[in-house]
């Protein structure tokens, strides 16, 4: 499957490019939103969703995440998380919490659709009250869209995040999304590989 390409008349402008890995960004006003799209070898599907899907884990493939649990679920393919992360984390992220919803969608072709965005205010607090110390983030559109392809060992992984900085984003702060992403993804490939499916040891 090929790599889309970044297209100047959507907006979209193409950041790096190597080894299989495609990371963009393009603004609208104040909001900044970076796909990334990677084509992973040795890396099935149900391999990455099963590590992705383990919150509990979280914090081996983010770093800067304290803490991730389930709040409550809503429906079988719904969920609402709390994601904190500690004064050591990148800027945006540093001491925030977030309360955010999980959908999960699964396509006929396969493909795995998971979108996370931030909770109303309102009804974040009333299922679970803000820690004193805390500062509320607002993820806008966060989530995964992961695809099987011929090569059953393979499979195409696109990981979006959407921000609200409120204003001008400095390149800086840029360039540690990019490695974050790219770090994210890393990170969830490795434990992908080393993840035994249909009763392989």
């Amino acid at each position: 499957m090929p790599m889309r390409a970044g297209n100047a008349n959507d907006g979209w402008k193409v950041l790096p490019l190597d080894n299989g890995v495609e990371i963009s960004k393009r603004r609208s006003e104040s909001l900044h939103t970076f796909p990334s799209r990677w084509l992973l070898r040795s890396v099935s599907s149900q391999q990455f969703i099963t590590v992705a899907n383990a919150i509990e884990t979280a914090k081996q493939w983010d770093s800067d995440l304290v803490e991730a649990r389930y709040i409550k679920d809503l429906e079988d393919n719904l969920s609402i998380i709390r994601l904190r992360f500690g004064d050591n984390s990148k800027p945006f992220f540093r001491n925030r919490e977030f309360i955010v919803y999980e959908r999960r969608e699964t396509m006929e072709d396969g493909t795995l659709v998971v979108a996370v965005a931030s909770l109303p205010k309102e009804m974040a607090a009333g299922l679970y009250p803000k820690q004193n110390n805390a500062i509320s983030g607002l993820l806008l559109q966060s989530g995964w869209v992961v695809e099987k392809l011929e090569d059953v060992h393979a499979c195409m992984v696109t990981y979006v995040v959407q921000l609200d900085p409120a204003g001008w984003l400095p390149k800086c702060f840029v360039n540690r999304l990019n490695t974050k992403l790219v770090m994210i993804i890393e990170n969830l490939k490795k434990l992908g590989r080393a993840c035994p499916i249909d009763g392989q040891r």
